[in-house]
């Protein structure tokens, strides 16, 4: 008997490549804006916006910023490094990055075989704090929209991962319980963490080989394809 029924994945850089997707659009916006008047070269630009939105984005998974403040000061962020106060410009950047991003079609490393594996044996659900506006054409855009029963998204529930509310919202979704669900996710705090606090069994993506200070994962991977093999 299989011992899962429901498979909850995370969607940005666990199966959709949000690195590599979003360098492309920031390197579009970049061009577009001209932002080579301001920074020396678009790594150094990359390098500043990017440690800002980790730090933002880790900010708004616990609440502690609303959505609007991250779209708002993650392109704010780094105009102001150089004394350049221009809030239109930063919402400019924003929408357009946005627009740009939603139409890249990059997938992690094992993907394709992974979703194919995976659909024939369980029911799929996307699990994701991203926003509402851009998730759902990045997954059409990537052509990996069918393999899912349910697409869950933070904006939608009104919380976002870790919140335990989140992961009951996704179990009531998925009419499934606790122990016959799993998590698939590459956020150690939102992801694995948030599932283990409800007694959902986890599957952490760490391709990175980050350290764990907590409680272990049930699974941890460095390569999606490895997930193939635990499932």
């Amino acid at each position: 008997m299989v011992k899962y029924k429901s498979i909850f994945i995370d969607l940005d850089d666990t199966i959709w490549d949000f690195r590599a997707n979003s360098k492309v659009a920031l390197h579009e916006v970049y061009d577009i804006y001209n932002l080579s008047q301001f920074y020396n070269t678009f790594e150094e630009y990359y390098l500043i916006y990017s440690e800002k939105n980790t730090e933002l984005w880790n900010m708004y998974h616990h609440g502690r910023i609303s959505k609007e403040d991250l779209m708002n000061e993650r392109f704010r962020y780094p105009l102001q490094r150089l004394g350049i106060q221009d809030n239109a410009l930063a919402k400019a950047l924003d929408k357009d990055y946005l627009s740009i991003l939603s139409t890249q079609k990059n997938v992690v490393p094992g993907t394709w075989e992974l979703l194919d594996y995976l659909s024939n044996k369980y029911n799929l659900a996307i699990l994701s704090n991203g926003f509402e506006e851009v998730q759902y054409k990045k997954m059409r855009s990537s052509g990996i929209d069918h393999y899912f029963q349910e697409v869950i998204l933070s904006d939608k529930v009104g919380v976002n991962k870790p919140h335990p509310d989140i992961f009951k919202y996704a179990l009531d979704k998925m009419e499934t319980k606790p122990d016959r669900a799993l998590m698939i996710g590459d956020n150690y705090d939102a992801d694995i963490l948030g599932a283990a606090r409800c007694g959902i069994a986890q599957i952490y993506y760490n391709p990175l080989k980050k350290q764990i200070t907590e409680s272990k994962p049930t699974h941890q991977v460095e390569s999606l394809l490895e997930i193939i093999n635990i499932l």
